[in-house]
């Protein structure tokens, strides 16, 4: 019987998860944060969505902590994280699709210019606008992991002029790379559309500012489906307002929900959704960690594509 499993999430129900992790192993001993996660010394896994800071570091015997998602910001930014202990995140396909289908929507959404025909549909106005060819939109991608990579090919055959950034040079068919701080300024200038797909990390948090999107051609438009970490607020709006931005797809905030007063819900230029670009499959998430289990209690490692480099934060 594998070992014991503490499972701590504050946002999702538990149950949801570890009824699917006993369907597929109904003698997992999983035991929920915090009051059934003793004796702490009887803990080997971590199944967990944004745990408390130092809270993991209070069970000696980790062997993996498993994250409920692909980002794992939450996890990496605490200071008494075990560094020693792998950290597994979920790195699954039905979310890398809804993640695509997001993404190409909000383009074609910027790109066809959606949100003035939606605004002259409201005036009863029947008007013409021009639209650009997409053979001359230029699409930049923040961030060429699986999910930008994922994007991008479902683009390619839409037409448009492909780019991406990422901290390390990518080779990738039909996209131009950029890598680097130097990559970053010459990538922002040939963007119409910014997708920003990337990871949050220290390196990372705030990027989305008024520096970095005046360097995009004016009337470029922005689409966020990554964590509202990345963006500094105040600098979108007025750069929607001053006519630098032309439009902003938001599906992340900081914070969680997006609180009534924020002027993005009413700002003519924003589409706002709630976090819903890809959610997290459940039974996906819970076979992927058994199997991981039963896997090291047989003395197989984790698979490496899943595991966090702790030092890069992703």
């Amino acid at each position: 019987m594998p070992r014991p499993i503490v499972f701590m999430s504050s946002v999702w129900d538990p149950k949801i998860w570890t009824d699917y992790m006993r369907a597929i192993n109904p003698s997992l001993d999983i035991r929920l944060y915090p009051d059934e996660a003793k004796p702490v010394e009887d803990i080997h896994y971590a199944v967990v969505w944004r745990p408390p800071h130092g809270a993991l570091k209070t069970f000696p015997n980790l062997k993996c902590v498993f994250a409920l998602g692909a980002g794992v910001d939450a996890i990496v930014s605490d200071p008494d994280y075990p560094r020693h202990v792998p950290l597994s995140r979920m790195i699954d396909d039905t979310l890398t699709q809804a993640m695509t289908e997001y993404v190409v929507l909000h383009v074609l959404h910027n790109h066809r210019r959606q949100r003035d025909f939606d605004a002259l549909q409201r005036l009863k106005k029947w008007r013409y606008l021009s639209v650009k060819r997409a053979e001359d939109v230029r699409v930049g991608i923040l961030g060429l992991g699986v999910l930008g990579q994922d994007a991008a090919r479902a683009l390619k055959p839409l037409g448009y002029q492909l780019a991406g950034w990422s901290q390390s040079p990518k080779d990738i068919p039909g996209v131009a790379s950029f890598s680097g701080q130097d990559g970053l300024t010459p990538f922002l200038q040939r963007t119409d559309i910014l997708v920003c797909l990337l990871p949050l990390t220290p390196r990372t948090r705030g990027i989305l500012n008024r520096e970095t999107l005046s360097k995009l051609p004016k009337g470029a438009a922005l689409v966020n489906a990554a964590r509202g970490g990345h963006m500094v607020p105040e600098d979108i709006l007025a750069l929607l307002d001053e006519g630098q931005l032309s439009g902003a797809s938001l599906d992340v905030f900081e914070p969680e929900p997006l609180p009534p007063e924020s002027p993005f819900w009413t700002h003519p230029r924003v589409t706002v959704t709630p976090h819903a670009a890809a959610a997290t499959d459940p039974r996906a998430i819970a076979a992927h960690v058994v199997s991981t289990i039963e896997g090291m209690e047989r003395g197989v490692p984790p698979s490496a594509r899943h595991l966090v480099d702790l030092a890069k934060g992703y």
